[in-house]
């Protein structure tokens, strides 16, 4: 079992402080997730925050079949696609408009010249592609975990995950850029 269920364990009987650990651990990589998920950044932090409540509030069940990472990006990718689907005008948010000086470190993270590019061909491909290679790459998470996240087969979830790479190699090669990507 991992830290998060062993958490989510002391939180269900009792132990709120358990609860703050979990969201300090896994806060920051779930609005990831979720952004490149969304592209919104405003729906991105809103859901993040909402899942959080959800698990609070609601304590669903954790079974143990998947990791608790796993689980806990799958209640967020519902609640922000759920969020995303309420709201029939979005724009998507240029990381231009949003990473100014004195930003969170996520933006920081974004700001060297590789990374600005990855991130900004990431943001042209299409939903899903971002949210698979998310998960596989900045999330290191299994084929078998993303595709539970994801809600398709281990199958389609490595048919999906060689089809966004070539996209984004594709993109970053329109761009400019010639990134290697494995």
């Amino acid at each position: 079992m991992d830290n998060g269920a062993e958490r989510w364990r002391s939180y269900l009987s009792g132990d709120d402080n358990a609860l703050r650990d979990i969201i300090n651990e896994y806060g920051m990589p779930l609005r990831m997730f979720l952004r490149s998920v969304i592209s919104d950044p405003d729906i991105a932090e809103e859901a993040t925050v909402e899942t959080f409540v959800k698990i609070a509030v609601k304590k669903p069940k954790y079974n143990g079949k998947a990791s608790f990472k796993t689980w806990l990006f799958t209640i967020g990718r519902n609640t922000a696609v759920d969020m995303a689907r309420s709201r029939k005008t979005r724009e998507a948010v240029s990381l231009d408009d949003t990473v100014q000086p004195g930003d969170s470190a996520e933006d920081l993270y974004f700001r060297s010249e590789q990374n600005l590019a990855l991130h900004r061909a990431m943001e042209k491909l299409k939903p899903e592609y971002r949210a698979v290679l998310f998960l596989r790459y900045f999330e290191n998470l299994q084929v078998k975990e993303t595709a539970k996240i994801i809600k398709k087969s281990e199958n389609n979830t490595k048919v999906l995950l060689h089809r966004a790479r070539e996209a984004l190699r594709s993109q970053l090669e329109k761009d400019g850029f010639d990134y290697e990507i494995q």
